[in-house]
């Protein structure tokens, strides 16, 4: 089994999603909505998720963090199937998702410090922290790996698995008794983003391993004696 290879989310389902989701991208391109804008869209939902995680209000921050992910989907479709795919884009798509994920965390964050009735406030402060941490190395693999030239759409949790795996159960049942559930759901989370991020070193290591011929050994050195060059002729 390729460990590279295993997901959250089976393949099937984030198809078929996507699958579903090209009708509603025509639609927008017909609409003229450019993808850069749909992006905005999102970082401002996934602020407004933020701060309603900051506030208390888990289940709608839940809602709006799986709404992002609508748009999320919908600005790369618009991108491709409307031929406006450029290098900013993709640039800007990516630092405001990061945006996004630093708005999620820090709310979640505050939640877990405010809130009356926590148990573990300050552990959940932490594994928000860590939380935050291994998504930044997910995303940070995965643009190193891109800028060397490589294909590096793997691993266990990406964003599309960390949005649906933070936010049904937090929109279904919240944080749980004195912030448990919650408590570990940032736990496991944690765990599969550095999971993710040791797939994605074992897949560049292994692409470029195949990839890269082992160097020649320099030939060994004559002794002035023996050597043409150094006995001038």
């Amino acid at each position: 089994m390729d460990i590279r290879r295993l997901t959250l989310l089976p393949e099937p389902m984030k198809k078929a999603v996507q699958d579903w989701m090209d009708p509603v991208a025509d639609s927008l391109i017909r609409a003229g909505l450019r993808p850069n804008g749909i992006t905005t869209l999102s970082i401002i939902v996934l602020l407004a998720s933020g701060i309603a995680f900051g506030l208390g209000a888990l289940r709608l921050g839940a809602f709006l963090l799986l709404f992002s992910g609508v748009f999320d989907i919908l600005d790369g479709k618009v991108a491709r199937r409307g031929n406006m795919s450029t290098k900013f884009g993709a640039f800007y798509d990516s630092t405001m998702d990061r945006a996004g994920d630093a708005a999620i965390f820090a709310g979640l964050g505050v939640y877990f410090i405010h809130t009356p009735g926590q148990r573990l406030p300050v552990l959940g402060l932490g594994l928000c922290f860590a939380a935050l941490c291994g998504a930044f190395l997910v995303s940070y693999a995965r643009a190193r790996a891109e800028g060397l030239g490589l294909d590096c759409k793997v691993g266990f949790a990406q964003r599309a698995e960390r949005i649906v795996f933070l936010g049904v159960p937090t929109m279904i049942w919240g944080a749980g008794r004195h912030g448990w559930l919650l408590l570990g759901i940032l736990f496991v989370l944690t765990g599969v983003n550095f999971v993710t991020v040791v797939q994605r070193i074992v897949h560049v290591y292994r692409t470029t391993a195949s990839a890269e011929p082992l160097a020649a050994a320099p030939p060994p050195r004559l002794s002035p004696l023996l050597d043409p060059v150094a006995k001038g002729s």
